[in-house]
């Protein structure tokens, strides 16, 4: 028969196991691998820079793979990361189509998913981490709308269909527009890579069809600088406002300029070091949050100056 002695003495032997079987169970980050949409875009080259540099100040070794746009090569670049013994995946996907099978794969040999920017629909990763698209969006067009006194014909040029971003972006921008009826969106267009090059073109299509329109929306900095550039070419006669997205660094300095009208600024630089302190703790057996969103700052000529100087 057990004594209360006895039970006492055994609870007592029991929990220095169950300290062993924690300190068993915790591990280190030690490498990580970061798989980048395409590190042509400034906006995915600072993440890369701040995971890269965060790693190393907490002694990390970082792999870096740039899938250039391609989902196909995306997925064969995370399967070798696979095999170089990675401790945790940072994934930027490629694009909407196969953005899940590098978060199955990886998930499948046990190695923790940090999603940044974009997600994988139907397989997440262990958290995502992005900008709040949908509420700093809303602000953006909200914004752009005021400044052409709630009138006029507005196109929008979209990102990569079917990505997180253009989904959020679009259904932010929806949401705004709903308070001016008087703006009609008379053309859109989607982007195949968020390219400027993009920009222009799309642009100058619509703007052959749509010769008064007074508003352009581009789903990031690049796609609005070559619509800026679209507009200045075509020479219409009339202020023509252009809104971007991102905050990257070349757009901040033509927003300085004069050469579009407004951006969201996103925390680049905190994305990437929220997204490594992520890894290091679902690798040593930690919870933490499914979604991590953040914000972004509405940016024009009166505040783009600190950013410019220090990009968050």
């Amino acid at each position: 028969m057990l004594t209360k002695r006895s039970l006492l003495l055994a609870a007592a032997a029991v929990i220095p196991l169950l300290g062993l079987s924690d300190m068993a169970s915790a591990k280190d980050a030690k490498k990580l691998g970061l798989a980048v949409a395409n590190l042509q875009a400034d906006f995915f080259n600072q993440i890369k820079q701040s995971v890269e540099a965060y790693g190393k100040e907490k002694g990390i070794e970082v792999v870096t793979v740039d899938a250039k746009g391609d989902s196909a090569t995306q997925v064969s670049q995370v399967q070798d990361l696979i095999t170089q013994n990675i401790d945790a995946l940072i994934y930027i996907p490629a694009g909407a189509t196969a953005a899940t099978v590098p978060t199955k794969t990886a998930k499948a040999a046990g190695i923790p998913v940090i999603n940044v920017d974009r997600n994988a629909d139907g397989a997440p990763g262990d958290t995502f981490i992005a900008t709040n698209s949908v509420a700093s969006a809303q602000a953006v067009c909200d914004y752009i709308a005021k400044q052409a006194g709630g009138k006029g014909e507005l196109i929008i040029i979209h990102g990569q269909k079917g990505t997180t971003p253009e989904v959020d972006r679009s259904k932010g921008c929806g949401e705004a527009l709903k308070a001016y009826p008087d703006i009609k969106v008379v053309g859109e267009l989607w982007s195949e890579g968020w390219h400027q090059d993009e920009g222009f073109k799309l642009t100058q299509d619509l703007l052959q069809a749509h010769p008064d329109v007074s508003i352009v929306i581009g789903q990031a900095d690049a796609l609005a600088l070559g619509a800026a550039q679209a507009v200045k070419v075509a020479n219409p006669g009339h202020k023509v406002w252009v809104a971007g997205f991102d905050g990257d660094v070349a757009a901040l300095k033509a927003l300085k300029d004069g050469v579009f009208d407004v951006t969201a600024t996103q925390q680049t630089q905190g994305m990437g070091r929220l997204a490594v302190d992520a890894a290091i703790k679902l690798v040593a057996g930690e919870t933490i949050p499914a979604e991590q969103l953040q914000d972004a700052t509405l940016t024009t000529k009166d505040n783009v100056e600190q950013f410019i100087e220090k990009h968050p």
